[in-house]
């Protein structure tokens, strides 16, 4: 039996194994290379009282760097573009012409704890934040997947977040799946694919293509 924490073999890759400690370390390493990195999207919210499942279909693009940007644009079911850019958060739906601007100078962790979580999250910082376990390997859509579950350490992140499981691609050692649990139960996954990685994204990218006559709500 495998128990957290062990050296773990997977499927496939011969000889090697893979502990905790060996897997932060490669993904320390990818944290260290990575610049930019996009990817089709799939977002699901899933209400499980009421058997409710709602997905959002677009794409999302990530800058890495010490002031990091994340732009996320949904196409199906309703346009809607979310951009989080220098502590500061944007949401913009078209169907109404409305921004909606929000400051986050007091929650400026917010990024690098629950938004870039696997994307060049420093494996100290994981560390400090959430009890870690390893749960082993699966095969995700054909690849070799490495599956970590988080456990918030801090009593008012773990009211309203039980914990969070990253699929870890074996191959890039960035996650290709993301599942937040809500202590209720629900929960939301974030699928990731056709994944693009250091590749060039102008910072025209960054920004929210909208009308003059946009509204802006604070």
């Amino acid at each position: 039996a495998w128990l957290p924490g062990q050296a773990h073999r997977v499927r496939g890759e011969g000889q090697v194994t893979f502990d905790l400690k060996k897997v932060l370390g490669r993904m320390d390493r990818m944290s260290k290379r990575l610049k930019t990195f996009s990817a089709n999207l799939e977002y699901t919210k899933v209400t499980v009282l009421v058997d409710d499942r709602a997905t959002e279909f677009g794409n999302i693009f990530l800058q890495h760097s010490s002031s990091p940007k994340i732009l996320i644009q949904f196409e199906k079911p309703d346009r809607k573009t979310i951009l989080f850019k220098e502590n500061s958060a944007e949401i913009f739906i078209p169907k109404i012409n409305q921004i909606q601007e929000y400051d986050l100078k007091d929650h400026q962790d917010l990024l690098q704890k629950f938004l870039m979580l696997g994307f060049g999250t420093r494996s100290e910082d994981l560390v400090k934040s959430y009890d870690l376990r390893l749960k082993g390997d699966r095969v995700l859509d054909g690849d070799v997947v490495i599956v970590l579950e988080l456990a918030p350490k801090e009593a008012e992140v773990a009211d309203r977040l039980e914990k969070v499981v990253l699929w870890v691609s074996a191959k890039s050692w960035l996650p290709v799946q993301q599942r937040f649990h809500e202590p209720n139960g629900d929960y939301i996954l974030a699928k990731y694919t056709s994944i693009k990685v250091n590749h060039r994204l102008p910072g025209s990218r960054f920004r929210i293509n909208a009308n003059g006559d946009v509204r802006r709500l604070k």
